[in-house]
């Protein structure tokens, strides 16, 4: 027979009961969706950015605590206040928790009673159910939110509570009015209830449970309002008692300070990178956003908005394909059936199924369409990062450890990887996931969308929140990763080091070290990964179970064919595949994004020197170089350069001698632009440096350094490394000049040797002398000769200093050289001696001579060393 409605055989729905069962259908959808929501707007309001998540893990010089400012200062005060208030509300939330479950139980023990008492089948309606079912699901959610989040309960639980308060009012309301609607009936019609407790006992039990948890939520919603209203109070109060503090402290002389007042606080990056929310990943990773997306080609363009239009139609199959089985099963039940139909209607499933999943035609589709875009985000994105790396200055590379950067910039592809999974995989997954449960409503009624709503629901929270707890563990394993991988190329980089020192066994060790504690790392995850999914598969074979019986006990009682039951196992069993890839999805997703953090850093190091905006680049000079009282300092705690000013007139030498570390290495790094000096002037050709571009001034330079590096390749590719333009014979006159054509006319190869890595198959003097003629190759204005002969012999030198200073290729030129071996810069036009970063001596070799300094006293020394 017909369920009645709480008890009542059903004589035609009033507009109450009506209400009573709308009200009880939609409030949890409607305090689902808020709280999902209210989640998402507080998480984008209160993310942090890149500085603030680096502010909030670190401290200052001598490890004072950062200012607090007025954000941090009101979080403090809302942890402070809230322990209590805290308590309050966890025990409020597992009461009302508490209530659903006796109202479920209250429910079961009347279908009992009624049962024994044969009076009628009693059912309390689907309605019912779905309200007391996913109103207990999601007060229990909320209530781990209590305990797990941090700062709670905030805005979040105030508006769930809010319309729960009203919902339960309605609810509570429409209840009353329609049992007052049935008891008037009932006293018209002169019928009595039957059994030893009437059905308006029922009634009143549940009005009771209803009206306490009412009263429950009021509490707490005013208890929030009286909370919020204090802790603004007390936070204005702090706030001000701060600012007070503040004032007297900035007007406190600053006589007992033992730092420099004027020195900008040297803050230190975390060894960890602080925790992340999704949007706070989001807002970091923006950066790279310009790169994915293929601006500059409409092609690509259309390949995306096609590719999207696939993902749309696989949707649509997914849920084709569980419909097809159910209906090719009623049909084979049918004993009417026709064979042409049955046919037709199987090769429509196989159909579906050819075109379904990632290796059918629309994924297979999509896949191949994707690879010119995927390989656009991935050439933009580590293109960029190569061209930023080489855009740092110096002082970057001075410090970096090469293997930690060669292994950010591998990991554009795991920022590639990222935005293919989210775009393909985890969003299409969650589309999967909202179309299931509106089409079991549709197809199957409330009841069966609640199934698959709470199963969905607890199945991504356990999801997001084990793969949030292993964050760390993961973050671990990625930074021992980069470790063993740095540990590696340091090295295979310093090889000739190690066998210098027989330190085979030490690095060996060292890096057995570094796989051992990568493996540790990684050992964990596998066992978080393990554990989590077996979470996952016990909430979901939980879920699955009790939907299954459901449908088994409806398919019993003729309420449901087999083909529904089919349908329905089909499609919770195709759900599992996109629940279970969300785990597996998360998890290199988050891998990814952790992965990528080292290459979000490295672009957010920006280079120390840069041109200014509108500059041009430097005009046809002469070569003329000005300094006016040029400072300079690597660390504001020592002065490299101190008020340096010098001329050297186009088409002269002038050479720097001092002792190590006096500054001469210094000027040339400030002639190149590798620094700005901080005070004074550097002018060539009458224009500031700063005023003009960098590629500029360095284009017309020349350098010799005293360290040589050279490719893994050519000789002949070295030397036209200078000036790709040069003719061979170009080549051939600059070799000669730096007294190096004969010997390489003596290798095997000639100018095809391979030169191997950095260089090393050639002797010192020999990369010297390469050096030296691929800086004549490029055709400078000015040269500068950094200790460029040290590793030659006297006799060579001296030639290769002559034919620089006074033959073809040093007229025109402004030469300026560093050397300690005074014999070879006797001839320079300048002299000039620094020590401890200022000029203290000035002038030419006999000159200097004559002043019988500091030049004439290394002069002696040096005469002494020849002599003997």
């Amino acid at each position: 027979m017909d369920a009645p409605v709480n008890g009542r055989p059903p004589q035609g729905t009033t507009t109450a009961e009506l209400a009573f069962q709308y009200a009880q259908l939609w409030c949890p959808a409607v305090l689902v969706a808020a709280f999902i929501v209210s989640v998402g707007a507080h998480s984008f309001a209160t993310s942090r950015t890149e500085d603030e998540l680096i502010a909030s893990s670190v401290k200052g010089p001598g490890g004072k605590p950062l200012p607090v400012t007025k954000k941090k200062r009101e979080q403090e005060l809302h942890l402070q206040s809230g322990s209590i208030t805290k308590r309050v509300f966890q025990w409020a939330t597992a009461t009302i928790v508490i209530t659903f479950l006796v109202n479920g139980t209250a429910i079961a023990l009347h279908a009992l009673q009624a049962r024994e008492n044969s009076v009628y089948l009693w059912w309390c309606g689907e309605e019912r159910v779905v309200y007391i079912a996913g109103s207990t699901f999601l007060y229990i959610f909320v209530l781990f939110t209590l305990f797990d989040w941090r700062q709670s309960p905030d805005i979040t639980h105030l508006i769930v509570f809010t319309l729960g308060l009203g919902g339960e009012t309605t609810i509570l309301l429409s209840f009353a009015l329609s049992i007052a609607e049935s008891q008037h009936r009932k006293h018209g019609m002169k019928k009595q209830s039957a059994g030893p407790v009437s059905a308006h006992t029922w009634d009143v039990v549940d009005l009771s449970i209803g009206a306490v948890r009412l009263c429950i939520l009021a509490l707490l919603v005013c208890l929030y309002a009286v909370r919020a209203a204090k802790g603004q109070l007390q936070g204005r109060r702090l706030l001000d008692e701060d600012a007070h503090r503040s004032d007297v402290d900035e007007t406190t002389p600053l006589l007992n300070d033992t730092g420099n007042a004027n020195e900008e606080a040297a803050f230190y990056r975390p060894q960890k990178l602080p925790h992340r929310s999704w949007f706070e990943y989001c807002r970091g990773y923006s950066i790279f956003f310009p790169y994915l997306w293929p601006s500059d080609s409409l092609q690509l363009q259309g390949v995306v908005l096609l590719s999207f239009v696939l993902v749309i139609f696989q949707r649509i199959v997914n849920i084709m394909v569980p419909a097809q089985i159910g209906a090719v099963t009623d049909l084979l039940g049918d004993n009417e059936r026709i064979p042409n139909t049955v046919c037709a209607q199987l090769g429509l499933l196989i159909f579906y199924e050819f075109l379904q999943g990632p290796s059918g035609l629309l994924g297979s589709l999509q896949a191949i369409l994707w690879i010119p875009v995927s390989q656009h985000t991935y050439q933009a994105l580590t293109t960029a990062a190569f061209e930023h790396v080489h855009s740092l200055s110096l002082d970057f590379h001075l410090g970096k450890r090469t293997g930690e950067v060669l292994s950010a910039l591998n990991k554009g592809a795991s920022i590639n990887q990222f935005l293919e999974q989210v775009t393909f995989q985890v969003v299409p997954m969650l589309v999967d996931l909202a179309v299931a449960i509106v089409y079991f409503y549709i197809q199957f009624g409330a009841m069966y969308a609640l199934f698959v709503s709470v199963i969905t629901f607890y199945y991504l929270y356990l999801t997001i929140r084990m793969a949030a707890t292993a964050a760390d563990q993961r973050r671990d394993m990625v930074n021992a990763d980069r470790e063993e991988e740095a540990v590696k190329n340091d090295s295979i980089i310093s090889y000739e080091t190690v066998k210098y020192f027989n330190a085979e066994k030490f690095e060996f060790t060292r890096y057995r070290n570094a796989i051992i504690a990568f493996q540790l790392a990684e050992a964990s995850v596998v066992w978080g990964i393990s554990h989590m999914n077996m979470c996952q598969l016990t909430v979901f074979i939980c879920g699955i179970l009790i939907a299954m019986m459901t449908c088994a006990f409806e398919v019993t009682r003729g309420t449901r064919s087999v083909g529904d039951f089919v349908l329905l196992f089909a499609y919770l069993v195709q759900l599992q595949g996109p629940l279970n890839f969300f785990g597996t999805f998360y998890r290199t997703v988050q891998q990814a994004m952790i992965s990528g953090e080292r290459l979000l850093e490295l672009f957010k190091i920006q280079p120390s020197v840069m041109d200014r905006l509108g500059v041009k680049p430097l005009p046809e000079h002469d070569g003329h170089i000005q300094w006016t009282g040029v400072s300079f300092s690597y660390d504001n705690r020592r002065t490299a350069l101190e008020n340096v000013s010098f001329e050297c007139a186009p088409g002269t030498t002038t050479a720097f001698v001092g002792e190590s570390g006096g500054g001469k290495s210094t000027v040339l790094r400030l002639m190149f632009r590798y620094y700005n000096c901080q005070q004074g002037s550097i002018k060539i050709g009458g224009w500031d440096v700063k005023d003009v571009t960098i590629d500029s001034v360095r284009r017309l330079i020349g350098v010799v350094p005293q360290d040589t590096v050279l490719f893994n390749e050519t000789l002949m590719y070295n030397l036209k490394y200078a000036n790709s333009a040069v003719t061979d014979e170009d080549v051939f006159e600059a070799c000669r000049a730096a007294a190096i054509h004969d010997r390489i006319l003596s290798f095997p190869d000639g100018y095809l040797t391979k030169v191997g890595e950095r260089g090393l198959c050639l002797s010192g003097g020999e990369k010297q002398r390469v050096a030296i003629a691929r800086a004549i190759l490029k055709k400078p204005k000015i040269i500068m000769l950094d200790e460029a002969t040290s590793a030659l012999d006297g006799e060579t030198e001296q030639k290769i200093q002559s034919r620089l200073i006074s033959g073809n290729f040093g007229q025109g030129h402004t030469v300026l050289i560093i050397a300690h071996r005074l014999s070879t810069i006797i001839h320079a036009d300048q002299i000039i001696v620094l020590h401890a970063g200022a000029v203290v001596e000035k002038g030419t070799h006999e000159e200097l001579l004559a002043l019988q300094g500091r030049y004439a006293s290394m002069w002696d020394k040096h005469c002494r060393d020849e002599h003997a």
